[in-house]
């Protein structure tokens, strides 16, 4: 796999999320993910997503315990501010004090001294962007952290926190489905020399062409409890048409449904025509993870790019990522509303 550049960090051009080895998409096995762990970094990989929410620590412990004695060979990312309180429900807690005190105790669980880049996973909108950000200078001075990145904000949250303290990585949600950062975020990102981290680069399993609505998903699946009204069945049943024409263009192509739409990503060039996005599929299939990290040899020539674009895009689907709250409660969000 070749790779690109976030900050400091060289890292295979396609990461992997880990976020499903620990919740959000039903339960998953661990020795399966043990044993995906280690295939991802024998097939290439070198770049792993994590984050203190996920599993509510379950999958920094994970990692932390399968891959002890290979830490030298991949780059780690993980994410404060954004976890679960007593009840199970989320918060996000951006003060400088609790930023510090997640950080240890991600690196106590990934059996680290150093994550090599690590997100704010939230804007907390009750302390200012300047004051988290400054927590993880400090953070980066002291050494226990290598690069700082920031997940599903806006571009003007971006341009703040980049005058406090050089931003390496930007991570949002981007797939044909989704193009809130097309708006704004793409050109902050390549002005400010800021690495795009497409997360949900295959629309929630969508343009894997393997989902289904969420009547036939399972009880803790996000695809139902956290209100993707795209897969709400009517919504569902109309997005599912495109995807008749584009397991034509897979099969043209001469790749499987999840390959072309990582491809695509792959594909998108900045304003010099160089290609930089590093997209994290997720997964808790051995043999998914192995067909993702084969888009990255997958090359589609300009006709191509521009019939997937013509097919799938936010007015071709049905139905928005968030319900109308939560888009407007996302920070990112606001670079559509700007």
């Amino acid at each position: 796999m070749h790779t690109r550049q976030i900050g400091s960090l060289t890292v295979s051009a396609i990461g992997l999320g880990c976020m499903n080895m620990s919740m959000g998409y039903g339960p998953a096995d661990d020795e399966v993910s043990a044993q995906l762990l280690n295939e991802a970094l024998d097939t290439g990989y070198t770049f792993l997503d994590t984050a203190t929410l996920y599993g509510g620590g379950h999958n920094e412990s994970l990692i932390g315990e399968v891959l002890r004695t290979r830490r030298k060979e991949y780059v780690l990312a993980s994410k404060c501010v954004l976890a679960k309180d007593a009840e199970g429900n989320n918060i996000i807690d951006g003060r400088p004090e609790s930023i510090k005190r997640q950080c240890e105790a991600s690196l106590k669980r990934l059996q680290t001294d150093v994550i090599d880049l690590y997100y704010l996973h939230r804007l907390d909108k009750q302390v200012p962007i300047e004051e988290s950000v400054g927590a993880m200078g400090d953070l980066v001075q002291a050494g226990k952290i290598r690069e700082i990145g920031l997940s599903e904000m806006s571009s003007a949250t971006l341009q703040r926190a980049y005058a406090e303290h050089p931003i390496a990585a930007m991570q949002s949600e981007y797939s044909l489905w989704s193009r809130t950062p097309e708006f704004k975020m793409l050109a902050t990102c390549e002005e400010l020399g800021v690495t795009f981290v497409p997360f949900s680069p295959l629309a929630r399993q969508f343009l894997t062409g393997k989902a289904c609505d969420n009547t036939m998903l399972g009880p803790k699946d996000i695809r139902c409890t956290n209100a993707r009204p795209r897969f709400e069945p009517a919504a569902y049943a109309k997005n599912a048409k495109l995807l008749v024409p584009y397991a034509r263009i897979a099969e043209q192509v001469g790749c499987n449904m999840a390959q072309l739409a990582l491809a695509w990503i792959m594909s998108q060039q900045n304003s010099q025509g160089k290609a930089t996005l590093v997209p994290i599929p997720g997964t808790k299939h051995i043999e998914y993870m192995k067909e993702n990290a084969g888009a990255g040899d997958i090359q589609l020539d300009a006709d191509v790019i521009a019939e997937l674009n013509e097919l799938i895009n936010e007015q071709t689907i049905v139905g928005r990522r968030y319900t109308d709250d939560l888009m407007m409660s996302t920070d990112s969000e606001q670079d559509r509303l700007a």
